[in-house]
């Protein structure tokens, strides 16, 4: 039997809900799990203020992460596998999951061993994702696989009904749109992929150097959303550096420019986001072999194939 690691951090419950069902048939197996949910030593607040929301916005983008508190794991722990479950903001990794990976704690547990990470948020993940995996390299680990679950609304529904959750705490239906958050039958749905994960552990799948879970529909990527995304996360980069030479989290002196990021924040979604992928839609004849590479790239190393559902699927 393997020694498991699972570092999680969730606001809402929803992502914790997730790694519950995961890591059930898991310990059913006989695999010993470590749960280890993140503290950071001063608290991120659930509902957000929109003040409080948007000042997180220039050190999650920078990887600025406030220190946790100290880790519930012995310094001579070693596992055999780690499994990272976490938020995003701001198209980042939340600040509580980049402060793990940024801390000699963290990066010790991690180097030399496979991991695999969970995310649960609105839509765009990728971006994200893309810096666990370069974050996971530069700790020495080593990305088995990925697993991602996303809101179940329509795009566009979910541009107001996440806000209105994060800013609220309500998630219920609200003007005829569909209730916010991953669907509960998808929650209900992560524990295939602990299943196929305690298959392949007593089988030394995790020392393979290939993926774990692949065949399970373990993510799907829309590739325009892709490319929303990272012209989104070009035009972070650039506010978030703006708005930290007006001062730290907290202080009054950057606040104003923090309303206007709130402003701008919300004219590109209205606008810039849903033209763009108007223009991609309709361009889609031309990118069509362009957005097909992107999928193939950004679904590694999973993927979004379902040949292997009916087995592990209850």
């Amino acid at each position: 039997m393997k020694n498991i690691l699972v570092v999680n951090f969730s606001q809402t419950g929803q992502l914790s809900a997730i790694t519950e069902q995961l890591i059930g048939p898991l310990r059913a197996a006989g695999h010993r799990v470590h749960l280890e949910t993140l503290v950071p030593q001063a608290a991120f607040p659930f509902p957000w203020s929109l003040v409080d929301f948007v000042d997180v916005f220039p050190e999650s983008v920078q990887l600025d992460a406030p220190p946790l508190e100290p880790l519930g794991i012995p310094a001579d722990a070693d596992f055999d596998l780690i499994i990272l479950a976490y938020q995003v903001w701001f198209l980042s990794p939340g600040l509580p999951m980049t402060a793990f990976l940024h801390s000699p704690e963290g990066r010790r547990l991690i180097a030399g061993k496979p991991v695999v990470t969970v995310v649960a948020c609105r839509n765009m993940w990728l971006s994200a994702q893309q810096t666990m995996q370069r974050l996971i390299a530069e700790a020495g680990g080593q990305l088995r696989d990925h697993i991602a679950f996303t809101d179940q609304g329509p795009a566009l529904a979910t541009f107001i009904t996440t806000p209105r959750w994060v800013l609220t705490g309500k998630r219920d239906r609200f003007l005829g749109l569909p209730p916010a958050g991953v669907a509960p039958e998808a929650i209900r749905g992560a524990s295939r992929f602990g299943r196929a994960l305690g298959d392949a552990l007593q089988q030394d799948g995790e020392k393979s150097g290939h993926a774990m879970l692949a065949g399970l529909q373990a993510c799907s990527v829309n590739p325009r959303l892709a490319i929303s995304e990272r012209a989104g996360m070009r035009a972070f980069r650039v506010w978030s550096k703006l708005i930290r030479c007006f001062g730290q989290r907290g202080q009054w002196r950057r606040r104003p420019l923090l309303l206007v990021f709130a402003i701008y924040l919300i004219a590109m979604v209205l606008t810039v986001v849903p033209t763009s992928l108007l223009l991609q839609w309709l361009l889609s004849p031309l990118l069509k072999p362009r957005l097909a590479r992107l999928r193939a790239e950004l679904e590694r190393p999973s993927g979004s194939q379902d040949h292997n559902l009916q087995k592990y699927e209850q």
